[in-house]
């Protein structure tokens, strides 16, 4: 299979089976740990991980990106690119140490010290992940990657669970991050075998592609993470801990059902950058299968968020239905045009996919404020499905200006599962109302 699609299809498979094992043990995870942990124990974590996300995420200079968008990379390339990520771990370590003390003043949380210390060993550790395998990707060969992405997500599950049945303790969430790191790290060299060389070659040149990735990703991530530190000092722990439960399971179905061709998509794209028609419409294939996977799931979960909280977490986490009825529908329509990311970033446009970033970070803060002060948590929530519904036209101006795709062809490529997830949606609702009472 030599298209495009056939290659989109055969990563596709791969990363499939790893998102379906994967997924599966995230859901379990989430249910058991949500029966045996509290919610401001999630709440308090949830703090230091947005922290740590924040300085990753400053510091990120996707370097596997750039080995993958790299028009002939090197050995030295890698090693190269295993240098900075080993020294960014060990500074990222050192900051976060240094933070936590401060961090914890701010949110009036003790716990916050020895969380962030230990979370800062698993950065340092994180650093020496094999960079090689982005050359698979760059292939689009996958299984290298469903190796790594099970095995670290099974080792993580075992710790987490068996600590959280055992102690009850928030410290579950903290080590099976911790196990996560090392497992990625350690099978990340057995599937693919690397020998680094310490060699601060080619610096300039990844930063030249990696620069804008970089302010682009902060800035996203403020956009993702801002309101959970909004919630945790208005609003405090524990609603922060239905905050993040809340989320997580909002964007669980988007995010697991379309993983397996967003992981293609950027690679795919780089491959025929040069060629516009044939990028055109690959984006468009592309863009209605997202969709088309994505819509029914999110609104899918929308319709039955009642009874699955209900049953799955039990009364105590009852605040969550709201969160979750109101975001994953949001969620999955945020998928419209979603993949202007990977085609802006495959055609070196990473400038301008910053540009998007901060407008929509100047729209969201003023808005998750003001939410947060009229109304709560649930002001929260209604100002983040404002500002997601208004990233949808963002997107979709962008991948316009890209390859010259006029908005409404991007509209009818996604009208039949538009369509097909309304009347879905409307079906489950009435049923769940009518028959389970809820």
């Amino acid at each position: 299979m030599s298209s495009i699609s056939g290659q989109l299809l055969r990563g596709s498979v791969w990363i499939t089976i790893s998102r379906a094992l994967t997924n599966g043990l995230g859901v379990l995870s989430t249910f058991i740990l949500a029966w045996n942990l509290s919610p401001a124990d999630f709440g308090v974590v949830a703090i230091a991980t947005t922290f740590i996300l924040i300085l990753t995420t400053v510091t990120e200079f996707s370097l596997s990106a750039a080995l993958v968008q790299h028009a002939s990379p090197g050995v030295s390339h890698i090693n190269a690119a295993w240098t900075l990520n080993a020294i960014r771990g060990a500074l990222l370590c050192i900051i976060t140490w240094a933070i936590a003390i401060p961090v914890a003043s701010i949110f009036d949380e003790y716990r916050l010290v020895p969380i962030l210390v230990a979370l800062g060993v698993s950065l340092l550790i994180g650093g020496l992940a094999n960079p090689k395998l982005a050359m698979a990707q760059r292939a689009l060969q996958f299984h290298q990657d469903v190796i790594v992405t099970v095995g670290q997500k099974l080792v993580g599950f075992i710790v987490a669970i068996a600590i959280a049945i055992i102690f009850k303790s928030y410290w579950a969430l903290v080590f099976g991050t911790i196990a996560t790191q090392v497992a990625s790290v350690v099978i990340s060299y057995a599937v693919m075998p690397f020998r680094p060389r310490v060699t601060l070659r080619h610096f300039r040149e990844f930063f030249t592609f990696s620069g804008w990735v970089t302010a682009s990703q902060v800035v996203n991530t403020l956009n993702w993470r801002f309101d959970q530190l909004l919630v945790g000092k208005m609003l405090g722990s524990t609603v922060l801990g239905y905050y993040t439960m809340g989320s997580n399971l909002a964007l669980t179905p988007t995010r697991e059902t379309t993983a397996p061709l967003m992981k293609t998509i950027f690679p795919a794209f780089s491959t025929i950058r040069g060629d516009n028609n044939r990028l055109a419409a690959a984006y468009q294939r592309s863009q209605s299968i997202v969709t088309a996977i994505a819509l029914p799931a999110g609104i899918g979960v929308a319709a039955i968020a009642d009874p699955l909280i209900r049953l799955a977490l039990g009364d105590r986490w009852l605040p969550v239905i709201f969160i979750v009825q109101s975001l994953a529908s949001i969620y999955a329509l945020q998928t419209l045009g979603s993949l202007a990311q990977p085609l802006g970033m495959a055609l070196g446009e990473s400038r301008v996919l910053f540009n998007r970033d901060l407008q929509l970070l100047i729209l969201r803060v003023p808005a998750m404020l003001a939410g947060a002060m009229l109304g709560g948590l649930p002001g929260v929530v209604i100002a983040r499905v404002f500002t997601g519904i208004l990233s949808i036209p963002f997107n979709m101006f962008l991948v316009r200006k890209f390859i010259g795709l006029q908005l409404v062809d991007q509209v009818l490529v996604n009208v039949r599962a538009l369509l097909a997830s309304t009347v879905m949606g409307v079906t489950v609702l009435a049923y769940s109302r009518t028959f389970l009472h809820v």
